[in-house]
């Protein structure tokens, strides 16, 4: 039986703009996500794999072209409409963790859940759990400036995964990270595909990371092929 469909998305394209000149990043990108798949997108910097994520994720809007979370077109929704349908079913991780410096990770990871309407003492509750299984219950009170880069970015990790989302979309999580610690940071994050059949997308240039997921596309001159 096949699982759910998650996110689509169909014959989606980006161009942008710079006066007379106009350059296409993405053209006709097609592809599902199904509930519990674990996909790497792969490609040179510069190649529109970080568009790619950011229109699949409903940060930016395609030139051309639909996508879809849970057969809802997400550019046809309102503000709020958008907002909500990411908190409950995308999480994100960046290469960069963008954690708020003023919280505590403790408080970082419970914002994903106050703002889809938990209370604070059930949302930390559940915040706290999900850090001591990342491995950083000892540094729950503990600002980003507090955190080494592999803390600061667990934490992003437990913020992304906390609201239990349908999908990860990852944006080189461990880019900025030494390999041990990239490779501590995958780990959890694969556990997470198979305790929460959480689907994976990951855009990454490391091969040996990308070697590690199900399914690995390249993005080539704005267009996507399966890798062989």
């Amino acid at each position: 039986m096949t699982s759910p469909i998650v996110l689509q998305c169909s014959q989606l394209a980006k161009q942008f703009s710079d006066g007379d000149l106009k350059t296409d990043v993405l053209s006709d990108i097609n592809f599902s996500v199904h509930k519990g798949d674990r996909i790497a997108i792969v490609g040179s910097s510069g190649s529109g794999k970080s568009t790619l994520l950011h229109l699949l994720g409903g940060l930016d809007q395609p030139s051309r072209g639909t996508v879809e979370i849970h057969g809802k077109d997400i550019n046809a929704l309102s503000v709020n409409s958008l907002s909500k349908l990411r908190n409950q079913s995308l999480g994100f991780v960046y290469q960069f963790h963008h954690l708020l410096p003023e919280f505590s990770a403790l408080e970082n990871v419970a914002i994903p859940l106050i703002i889809g309407g938990e209370s604070p003492k059930s949302a930390q509750q559940q915040a706290e759990e999900l850090l001591i299984k990342v491995g950083l219950g000892h540094r729950l009170i503990h600002k980003p400036s507090e955190l080494s880069g592999g803390e600061r970015q667990r934490t992003a990790l437990a913020r992304a995964l906390i609201t239990k989302p349908d999908c990860l979309l990852a944006d080189e999580p461990t880019g900025n990270l030494d390999n041990k610690t990239a490779q501590a940071i995958f780990d959890l994050i694969l556990e997470m595909n198979e305790s929460l059949g959480t689907a994976l997308l990951i855009v990454t240039h490391d091969m040996g990371l990308a070697s590690q997921m199900e399914r690995t596309l390249s993005l080539i001159d704005g267009k996507l092929h399966k890798s062989s």
